[in-house]
């Protein structure tokens, strides 16, 4: 019953995921950080089955910082976005990623951007993304109150009220969620959201 989703704000983009590893009707960790700091300014939040988030996201992490490495300067969000496709798109005709991911990022030219891409390899660029069973309720909350320029406190309030519908209409639902943004300051964690304790 995972769920990610992010939002883009005013000068900022918020992600915000769940962090139970679950498989069948077993919860074996409530603390899993599902998302990752791919560099100073880029957050990538990922749903899908484990082991294939595990190693694509660290595979995409290891290819962003390399790149960086060998140019001297980082991939922009958009680049990196078109990275995470093309590799998605050639696994699929091999051997399939079930990864979905929501792409947040800040770059000094275009601002903050939030990319939607799913295990398909589609790939778009949209002001608010949600996957897993929570993203019913989180698009319907953020459809409701979601505008472009939100800030900081307005962003949280709302990712707060898409959890707590998540709590309290999904039969199984995740219990911690994660909080993270990206700014001109850079990527940070701002919170965790709990109901159970590690």
């Amino acid at each position: 019953m995972e769920c990610v989703f992010g939002m883009v704000g005013k000068g900022f983009a918020l992600v915000v995921a769940d962090t139970s590893a679950v498989n069948s009707i077993l919860v074996h960790k409530s603390n899993e950080d599902k998302i990752m700091v791919l560099d100073s300014h880029k957050l990538m939040g990922a749903s899908g089955e484990a082991g294939d988030r595990a190693q694509f996201t660290e595979y995409v992490q290891k290819n962003v910082a390399l790149y960086q490495y060998r140019n001297g300067i980082p991939l922009t969000t958009k680049a990196a976005a078109n990275f995470m496709r093309g590799e998605l798109a050639t696994a699929l005709r091999k051997n399939p990623y079930m990864v979905n991911i929501v792409l947040a990022g800040f770059d000094k030219d275009t601002g903050p951007s939030l990319y939607f891409i799913d295990y398909i390899a589609t790939l778009h660029k949209v002001d608010k993304a949600a996957f897993g069973y929570g993203s019913y309720f989180a698009l319907s909350m953020m459809d409701r109150h979601y505008h472009p320029n939100m800030t900081v406190d307005e962003a949280i309030k709302l990712a707060e009220q898409c959890i707590e519908e998540i709590r309290s209409r999904l039969v199984v639902a995740p219990q911690n969620f994660v909080i993270k943004i990206v700014d001109k300051d850079g990527a940070r964690e701002h919170s965790w959201r709990r109901t159970t304790k590690d």
